[in-house]
C-alpha cells in the first residue's frame, strides 16, 4: 500500500482523470491519503468543490495545505509538501510543461516515486537527469501517456507487432482540443516561448505510433500558427508536423486548440496508419473522437464545452454507477493510473537489490511510458521546438550523440 499520494497542480487534467482515479483508488484501500496544492488555494478549492468529484465521492476527501480563501500564489509550497511526505511514496506531477524539471527533480531528491503528465520533460538531457537520479535510488518514474492504456492502441500494438499489418508507411494524427482552453489558465503558460500544439498535444500520437510499432522518430518539420489568447499573450496554438521514422515512414500530425465549443465531444481525434507488406497493402485508422454513441439533450450539461447534441466517449473516463456510494471511475484514464500506482508498489515492495530489475522490466514491457523507453518524445519535441524556430526547416535527432540539428 501507498500511504501518501501528492497531487502537485489542481488544473483540468486534475479534475478530470488524475483526482478522482486516486480517489477510487484510495476507497478502494490501495492508497492512503491523498494531498492536493497548487499554486493558488482558489485552485484547489475548485477541486474540493466540483460538482462531478462531489457526487461521484461523497465518501472520500483529500487533504489540503493551504488557505482555499486567499489569493496569494505559493509558487514554492510543493516544495515544502514533498519534503514532509514520508519517504519512497508518490509525487504526481500535473503543471504546465516548463516546470516539469525542477518539480520531477524535487520529489525525486527527497526520494519519492513520481507520476508526470506529458511530456516529461522538454529536453532528452532533462530525461536523462531523471533517470539517472531515480535509477540511483531505485525509484519508479512514469510519464502519463495515457492512450497507451486504450484498448485499441493495445490491440493495434498486438496485431502489428505480430505482422498482421506489415510495415508502417503514412500516416495522419489529429487531436484539437475545445476552443475554451484559450479561456483558461492556459493563457499564462501556453506561450510562444514555452511550448506549442504538437509539443502539448501531439506528442500523444507520436508516442501511440511509437507503442504500436516500435519504430522511432528520426527527424520533425513543424510549422505553426501565431494566434492570441484572450489575455493577449501570443501562442502557437495551430500546429502541423512531419515526423519521419526510422523505417522511412511519415506521420503528419495536425494539433491546435480551436476545437469548437458547439462541436460534439470533447475534442477531435483520429489516427490513421497505412501500412504494406511487399505484394499487399493494409491499414489502420481509430477515430477516437466518436465511441459509438451519440445524446442529444432537451437542455445544455454543466461543464465547459457540454452541448446539446453530444458524442461522449465512454472510453478514455466516465462516470458510472456501482454497489457503494457515489459513482465510480471507468476507462484506460483510470487505468492508467491504476496501473501507475500498482507499478509502484512493486518496485517499492521488492528488495532494495532488485530494484533496479524490476525497474528494467517495467522499461522492456513498455505498457508504461519511463524516461528510458520513451526518450524519443523528448527528442521529438527538442526536433520540434527547433523546427518552429527555424521557420519549419527540418531538423534531425542523432539518438547516438545526444542532439538535434537542423537538417
Amino acid at each position: 500500500m501507498i500511504s501518501d499520494v501528492l497531487v502537485v497542480g489542481g488544473g483540468m487534467i486534475a479534475h478530470d482523470q488524475i483526482l478522482p482515479s486516486l480517489l477510487q483508488l484510495k476507497r478502494t484501500g490501495v492508497i492512503g491519503r491523498v494531498h492536493v496544492c497548487s499554486q493558488r488555494g482558489s485552485t484547489v478549492k475548485a477541486l474540493r468543490d466540483a460538482p462531478a468529484i462531489r457526487r461521484a465521492f461523497p465518501d472520500q476527501t483529500f487533504e489540503v495545505h493551504q488557505d482555499l480563501d486567499s489569493a496569494e500564489p505559493q509558487p514554492d509550497l510543493f516544495r515544502r509538501l514533498i519534503g514532509q511526505l514520508p519517504p519512497r511514496n508518490l509525487v504526481v506531477i500535473a503543471l504546465p510543461d516548463t516546470l516539469h524539471f525542477d518539480a520531477v527533480m524535487t520529489a525525486l531528491r527527497a526520494g519519492q516515486h513520481v507520476c508526470c503528465v506529458k511530456p516529461l520533460v522538454l529536453t532528452a538531457r532533462e530525461s536523462r537527469v531523471i533517470e539517472e537520479e531515480a535509477r540511483r535510488q531505485g525509484l519508479f518514474v512514469s510519464v502519463e501517456y495515457h492512450k497507451r492504456l486504450d484498448d485499441r492502441s493495445l490491440i493495434a500494438r498486438r496485431r502489428y507487432r505480430s505482422g498482421l499489418l506489415g510495415d508502417f508507411k503514412l500516416g495522419t494524427a489529429i487531436l484539437f482540443e475545445k476552443w475554451y482552453y484559450r479561456h483558461s489558465n492556459f493563457q499564462n503558460w501556453f506561450t510562444t516561448d514555452a511550448t506549442d500544439a504538437f509539443t502539448y498535444i501531439g506528442c500523444h500520437y507520436v508516442d501511440l505510433v511509437h507503442f504500436i510499432t516500435g519504430l522511432l522518430p528520426v527527424s520533425v518539420s513543424l510549422y505553426g500558427l501565431r494566434d492570441r489568447f484572450p489575455n493577449g499573450a501570443e501562442g502557437y496554438l495551430w500546429t502541423d508536423a512531419r515526423v519521419l521514422w526510422n523505417n522511412g515512414a511519415c506521420l503528419n500530425v495536425q494539433n491546435a486548440l480551436g476545437y469548437p465549443d458547439d462541436g460534439p465531444g470533447s475534442n477531435i481525434q483520429g489516427l490513421t496508419m497505412w501500412c504494406a507488406t511487399g505484394e499487399r497493402g493494409a491499414f489502420l485508422r481509430h477515430n477516437d473522437q466518436y465511441r459509438g454513441m451519440e445524446y442529444c439533450h432537451v437542455e445544455r450539461p454543466s461543464g465547459d464545452g457540454a452541448t446539446l447534441y453530444a458524442e461522449p466517449s465512454p472510453d478514455y473516463f466516465q462516470y458510472v454507477e456501482h454497489p457503494g456510494p457515489g459513482l465510480k471511475p471507468v476507462g484506460y484514464g483510470y487505468r492508467s493510473i491504476e496501473l501507475v500506482v500498482q507499478e509502484t508498489m512493486r518496485v517499492e515492495q521488492s528488495e532494495p537489490g532488485l530494484r533496479t530489475t524490476v525497474l528494467d522490466q517495467i522499461d522492456a514491457a513498455g505498457l508504461l511510458a519511463t524516461p528510458r523507453n520513451s526518450r524519443f518524445n523528448e527528442f521529438t519535441v527538442e526536433a520540434g521546438r527547433l523546427s518552429l524556430a527555424n521557420q519549419g526547416r527540418e531538423a534531425e535527432i542523432d539518438y547516438d550523440g545526444g542532439s538535434v540539428r537542423l537538417k
